[in-house]
This record gives structure tokens, sequence and C-alpha cells, in this order.
């Protein structure tokens, strides 16, 4: 065998590996935070309402979330970087295909398939490192891969609104194309195959029941802030979504070769980890959809303005996360993701303050202490689900570590996106636009309701002083609204580091031994 697939040159070039595989995580997280910023240009050249402005944004996450733990499992089943490498070019596909759409169900398609390769990318990539580094630099080596994979939120933004600014909305797609040929190419060069080396069974039943069990709580999730969280149709998709994922938990807790051994969810490692990143993602993704509204809409910011705005929370991300691996062993892992998560509710409180007329400063602190919870709550909190897992099982573990990211923020988007609409709609009623404005017609009025974005439209089409009126009362009756989300985040985020305090570890393990290194099949060499 040549010496590039020996244990010993693998372990060589692990940093290598590692800066492959971040920059494969990062395509697939900026993806889809770049769209957030892309939300308004949508609006104005695809005509696109607020529903199918959520599912060009969820249809990406429905697929990732519902493919995440059967393609977790084939990564160890058959090898995971052929499961990254086909992730990579399926992402590549639909990404080409997305800079050709002109009408927004086009759209939402070609983000599905791009859903489906990220779902494959993103299991392989942490698994992949948790197989290639030796137990006293895992934490380390995820610490780094947890910070690209918040820094990528932020990078997304600023990318697609320099990109807005120059080109046409579908360039915020086509520039992954060439970015994942280059990680194509050093990935095939540099990146180990490893799998699990007992060649289980596959659980396509499990598989089954978990794709339909996701799937539907995401549909019904994406669902309920149009249709009302009461609506019959919304009832009884939750209530299948739940007898589903029990039978799944029910047939994994009996079947001889589990996809997801069921027993992991007792160690408080896997259990409270996969809750943080959770209730984390939960409060962050929700957070993007709000904000990168408030800076377009409230602030008049341009799409590159408000990518550039972010920018203190990525490098505030940058520089905490790979620093969380040293804190947690120095004073415990619950300590540190506790303190992030606080650092989560602070900073949600001071941008809970921002109003029409606010000043840069003091989003940008909010900013600043945002990116240095994150990266102190999820690395640990990702460690540690990797850490209860065994190496062999190291796609699962990653997928399930991916799949709580997903549904979180998922989540995040409805609850909050439906608490910001519901205020906006509530605040614009209360406000003076019915008595004052009593002359536009009905259809534009109800239209003006749906969302700032369609108030301020209308606003320049109606003249004089009304259409002023209107654009000021949207900006404020949006704003306090997002005061209302941003509060509830925070009152997530708190209750979350209390929660952690209560029930994680207190440390996790400090190697002093560098673990053996490993074959291409993720077995330990030999001595």
């Amino acid at each position: 065998m040549a010496r590039t697939h020996e244990p010993e040159a693998i372990h060589a070039r692990r940093w290598r590996i590692l800066a492959v595989l971040n920059l494969s995580l990062v395509i697939v997280v900026a993806a889809n935070s770049s769209l957030n910023v892309a939300l308004p240009t949508m609006v104005r050249d695809l005509d696109a309402t607020s529903a199918e402005l959520q599912w060009i944004v969820d249809a990406y996450a429905l697929v990732f979330a519902g493919l995440l733990l059967p393609m977790g499992a084939l990564g160890d089943r058959f090898g995971r970087k052929g499961l990254l490498q086909g992730g990579l070019a399926t992402f590549a596909l639909g990404a080409l295909v997305a800079t050709l759409a002109t009408e927004p169900w086009q759209l939402i398609a070609t983000r599905a398939v791009m859903g489906a390769g990220a779902a494959a990318i993103m299991p392989a990539t942490l698994s992949i490192i948790t197989n290639v580094f030796p137990a006293n630099e895992r934490s380390r080596a995820i610490a780094i891969w947890a910070g690209f994979a918040g820094a990528g939120g932020s990078i997304g933004p600023l990318a697609s609104g320099f990109l807005l600014e120059h080109f046409w909305f579908g360039s915020v797609f086509f520039i992954n194309v060439p970015i994942i040929v280059l990680a194509l190419a050093t990935g095939a060069v540099l990146l180990p195959s490893s799998r699990d080396p007992e060649h289980r069974v596959l659980d396509p039943v499990g598989s089954l029941l978990s794709i339909a069990g996701l799937g539907l709580l995401l549909y019904a999730i994406i669902q309920a802030p149009e249709r009302g969280w009461t609506d019959p149709l919304i009832l009884v998709l939750f209530a299948v979504a739940v007898v589903t994922l029990t039978a799944f938990v029910r047939f994994e807790s009996t079947t001889a070769s589990p996809m997801l051994p069921m027993d992991r969810f007792s160690d408080p490692r896997f259990s409270v980890g996969a809750g943080a990143i959770f209730l984390t993602f939960f409060a962050m993704f929700g957070l993007f959809f709000v904000l990168t509204q408030y800076l377009q809409f409230v602030l008049s910011y341009s799409p590159l303005q408000a990518g550039a705005a972010i920018l203190p929370m990525a490098l505030s991300l940058i520089v905490s996360a790979p620093r969380s691996a040293p804190l947690a062993e120095r004073f415990g892992r619950k300590r540190v993701m506790a303190a992030g998560m606080a650092l989560l509710g602070l900073a949600m409180v001071v941008l809970s303050t921002l109003s029409t007329q606010s000043s840069y400063p003091n989003l940008a602190v909010a900013l600043a202490l945002l990116g240095g919870g994150m990266g102190l709550a999820m690395a640990p909190a990702t460690s540690a689900i990797m850490e209860s897992m065994p190496l062999a099982k190291a796609g699962v573990g990653s997928a399930v570590n991916d799949t709580t990211r997903e549904l979180g923020g998922s989540l995040g988007v409805a609850v909050l996106g439906s608490l910001l609409s519901s205020g906006y709609r509530g605040g614009l009623g209360r406000s003076a636009f019915d008595g004052e404005l009593a002359g536009l017609p009905p259809a534009l009025g109800d239209a003006a309701r749906e969302s700032a974005g369609a108030a301020l439209g209308i606003a320049g089409q109606v003249p004089g002083s009304a259409g002023d009126l209107l654009a000021s009362l949207a900006r404020e009756s949006f704003t306090d609204a997002m005061g209302t989300v941003f509060l509830a985040a925070a009152a997530v985020a708190l209750v979350s580091a209390g929660l952690v305090l209560r029930f994680m570890p207190g440390r996790p393990p400090s190697p002093t031994v560098p673990a053996p290194p490993t074959g291409d099949q993720g077995e330990p060499v030999p001595a």
C-alpha cells in the first residue's frame, strides 16, 4: 500500500486534513446563512411570498435534518471519505442549477438537493476528524471545527452581500461551485478512508422511520407559523410525527443492529450535549432570521453592509471556540458551556434594546458577546457527544450532533419567526395605521400587515406623507416585535445554562498518552 495511506502518514498530515474538512464544512454552513441576506432580493426578483421565502430557507433544513442519521450510518458502514465526496458533488449540482432559477418553486427544489448533499458532507467531516486525531488532540480539533462551523454562519452573509451588490441573486449559489471543486480535489489526495471495522448490517427500517418522523416534525414546524399552531392539519402532523418517532425509538431499542443505539441517551455527555446544541441553535438561527431583516428593512443597510455588520460575531467565535477546549480542561466542561450560554442570553438582552435609531456600536457589542458565547458553548457540547460514542459509530454520533443543530435552527426560525410576525401584525394593527391610512386599498393594507418588507414596498408606491407614515409605522412595529423575540431567545439561553450546570458532567477526560494512529478502516494499528 502507498505510504500516503499508511497510518503514520495520515497522522503526519492530520492538520491539512482538518483544513480540507473545515473548507467542506464552511460551504455547508455558509450556504444556509447566506440566504438570509438574499431574502429581500428574492422578494424583488422572484416576487416570492413570505411563505415561499420560508420554504426556500427551510427546504434545505428539512431534507438535511431528515437524512443526517441515515447518511451518518452509511458513512460508518461503507466509508466516510466516499460519502463526503459524493455529498460535495451533489451539493455542487444543486447550487449550479439554483443559479438558473426564475421561479420560487425552482429554488425550493434545488435547495432540497443541496440539503441532501449537505446531509452527506457534515457528519462525514466530524467523524473523519474523530478517527484521524488521537484522543489527546481530539477536543482541540473539534473545537476548531466548531469555530469554523459558527464562523461559516457569519461569513455567508458577508459573501452573499458582496455578490448581491455586484451580481444577480443566483451568484450566491454559483460561488459554491469553484470552492467545492477545490475541496474535492484536495480531499481526493489528503483524506483517508475510514469506516466501522465490524461491517454492521444496515438498518433500513430505522432509517425510514427517522426520515419520516423528522421530516413530518420539521414540516409541521415550518407550516405552523403560516397556518397557525392550532390548525387541524398542523396538529395531525405533530401527532403523526410523535407516533413515528416513538416507533423509531422502540425499534432502535429492540433491533440487533440499531442505527442509533438508544442507550447512548443515558450518558449525560450525549444527551445534555445534544440538548445544549439544540437550544443554542434555536436561539442563533432565529436571531439570524430576524436580525438580517432588521438591518435591511429598519436600518436600510445594503446586503453587503448587512453581511459586514455581522462580522464581530464571526471574529469573536473564531477566537473563543479553539480556546474552549483548554478552558474546559481547566475549569470543567459544564462551567464553560454554561458561561457560553449565559453570554448568549446577555447578548440577546442587549439586542432587545435596539430601536429604529440605534447606532452600530451597540449592535457590534451584542454580536461580539454572541460569538463568544457560541464558541464557548458549541465546541465542548460537540466534544461531549463525540466522546460518548465509540470510534466505529463516529458517523452516527456526528449525525446526532448535526441533527440537533438543524432541528434547533428550524424550530428557532419557525417559533421566533412566528412570534415576530404576530408581534408585527399586532403592533401595526394597534398603531395609527388603520385610522390615518384608511384610504389605502384593502388589498394593499392586508399585504402591508404581512411583513415589514411588503409594507416598505407598498410605502414606496403611496404618494406623499401617507407613504412616509406607513414606512415609519412598519419599522417601529417590526422593531418592537423584534425586542420581544430577542427576550424570548434570551430566556431560552439562560434556562439552557442552568440545565447544563445541573446535568452535564464536570470535566472531560484528560488523556496524557496519545492514542495509537488508526488504519484506513478505523482499527488501531498493531504495535
